[in-house]
């Protein structure tokens, strides 16, 4: 089966020849949103403006960064060990759940939900099939579990205590910047924000603790009830946990 084939019966898209048309023209012709595209070097979708295609962003400077020594204010704020079971509710890229991975070893778990049926399908493709230099990542990769779900219905039908951490990084309703590497992902994410309801299914799940990404000074902490942040003295973004035991 063609790689685009492949795409088309996950997604349930219709799979039309290009006809040596235009990107642009294709969606013209089409009165569509975007398409994807599986070239020869990789599989993107195009919305008219900008493409959005797997790519492992920051991960690979912050492994490279923790295995000399260096603390991720991630890692930290989850208390991530090797062998732990991490439930990445806002996958998105995917990067958070690599670092995860990472740490957690071949001996933990690493399960990625995304609410995107277009983002979900191009990061588990991409993680599977992208090569890095070192094999250590590459094969790290390899580790992650992709779902297309709401985290919201997922976390209702998951048992208590299923998963040692569960994550959230949900995105920034405002962008920082009008320009940013992010900017076709927005048009493809949910940007709806967290709610306690949320919460309550997610500390349920969790065994250990739950920790949301959020910017500093951000309002959302106090709206959903998350006194304890951590982070680095001058990051743009911290971390709020709540543990198990005492939450």
């Amino acid at each position: 089966m063609l790689l685009a084939e492949r795409f088309c019966k996950e997604l349930g898209y219709p799979l039309v020849p290009r006809e040596k048309l235009s990107l642009p023209a294709l969606i013209d012709k089409y009165q569509v949103a975007g398409v994807i595209v599986a070239a020869p070097d990789k599989v993107f979708y195009y919305t008219g403006e900008e493409e959005f295609f797997f790519h492992p962003n920051m991960a690979a400077v912050r492994i490279k960064d923790i295995r000399s020594g260096k603390t991720d204010q991630m890692v930290k704020a989850m208390d991530l060990r090797p062998g732990d079971s991490v439930l990445d509710c806002t996958l998105g890229f995917g990067a958070d759940a690599i670092v995860s991975a990472f740490v957690t070893g071949t001996s933990g778990t690493v399960l990625g939900l995304e609410v995107s049926p277009v983002i979900a399908a191009l990061v588990r493709y991409g993680i599977k099939n992208y090569n890095f230099k070192s094999k250590l990542l590459s094969s790290t990769m390899r580790n992650i579990t992709v779902i297309n779900a709401s985290h919201y219905e997922y976390l209702l039908q998951t048992a208590a205590n299923s998963f040692d951490i569960v994550y959230f990084d949900p995105m920034f309703r405002q962008p920082k910047y009008k320009s940013s590497n992010m900017t076709p992902l927005r048009k493809l994410a949910d940007l709806s924000p967290l709610n306690r309801d949320v919460l309550v299914e997610a500390l349920r799940v969790a065994r250990k603790r739950v920790v949301v990404k959020e910017r500093r000074g951000s309002s959302e902490f106090a709206r959903l009830g998350i006194d304890r942040i951590e982070g680095g003295k001058y990051a743009p973004v911290v971390y709020g946990v709540k543990n198990k035991d005492n939450d």
